[in-house]
């Protein structure tokens, strides 16, 4: 959840339902995006991964705008998808999985089929979507908080996750979370390339040079503390008083758009799944 890092303490906000992981789909959610890839390579395993990963037609560097496309895709149809959305892209994701693996020449040992690093990259999709309900929507209580949690598994189902592996409670999550944080390191070749993700590095100029700055100093504000630490962001007290200000205003413009502005995005991404269906397109 959203910590004194992120926010200054605030009474829950008393709402007519409980929340559920639709409830945190927000088109400005995606400013958090590149915080959240930091957090899910912080283990080495994900990290070399995705930084060895032979599969080029995944590669941020070479194809951002589908590597961003298929990425919040995923997000999507986890949480807005039908059944037969999420096993069809499940098997459209192994496919692609199955191919990212160690070599004898790898530093760390690594498949993308493990479910137990798949686990490690859904509790940071859960985390982050967690930060974006309470950043847009205001502060759970504990309650609002379970029944949240309780809506989110298929972040994990529609990737390799087990549901006997999902943490039965928010309790037991914070648990596997806090284990989690023990394991996190960068080391300097994924370290740079995480760099160069928040400097939208992989984007052709003038993006770059426009938007590289402001977006890596929004990174390191949505970082936890300690991921922000470990990769070497610095930030100061400073810092986190004009990020509180950009919360604030930013989740008070969010309030005034209705809620088909605010997740258009996820809807035309379901609406592009339907048509890659129809038409035989490759979804990942």
């Amino acid at each position: 959840m959203l910590d004194e890092l992120h926010r200054n303490p605030a009474p829950p906000v008393t709402r007519a339902r409980p929340p559920q992981i639709t409830d945190a789909i927000d088109s400005l959610g995606a400013a958090s995006g590149v915080a959240n890839v930091i957090m899910q390579l912080s283990w080495p395993e994900v990290g070399w991964g995705v930084r060895e990963s032979r599969v080029d037609t995944g590669n941020v560097y070479k194809r951002p705008f589908k590597r961003a496309r298929t990425t919040f895709q995923y997000l999507a149809v986890a949480t807005l998808g039908t059944d037969e959305d999420k096993r069809l892209y499940r098997e459209a994701v192994d496919r692609v999985h199955r191919l990212v693996h160690s070599t004898p020449e790898s530093r760390v040992r690594y498949s993308a089929m493990d479910p137990k690093l798949q686990m490690w990259v859904a509790a940071c999709l859960y985390i982050g979507f967690e930060d974006v309900f309470e950043w847009l929507h205001g502060p759970m209580d504990d309650s609002d908080r379970e029944d949240f949690y309780a809506s989110a598994q298929t972040l994990g189902t529609t990737l390799q996750v087990r549901p006997e592996q999902w943490p039965a409670t928010r309790a037991e999550f914070d648990g596997y979370w806090r284990e989690g944080l023990d394991r996190i390191r960068f080391d300097e070749p994924v370290r740079r390339h995480l760099i160069g993700l928040s400097e939208l590095r992989m984007l052709p100029q003038p993006a770059n040079a426009l938007f590289g700055r402001i977006n890596k100093w929004v990174t390191s504000g949505f970082l936890h503390r300690e991921f922000r630490d470990a990769i070497g962001l610095p930030w100061s007290p400073r810092d986190q008083r004009r990020f509180e200000t950009f919360l604030a205003v930013t989740a008070w413009l969010n309030s005034m758009l209705p809620e088909s502005i605010r997740t258009i995005s996820y809807r035309l991404l379901i609406l592009d799944l339907r048509w890659r269906l129809r038409t035989g397109r490759s979804l990942v």
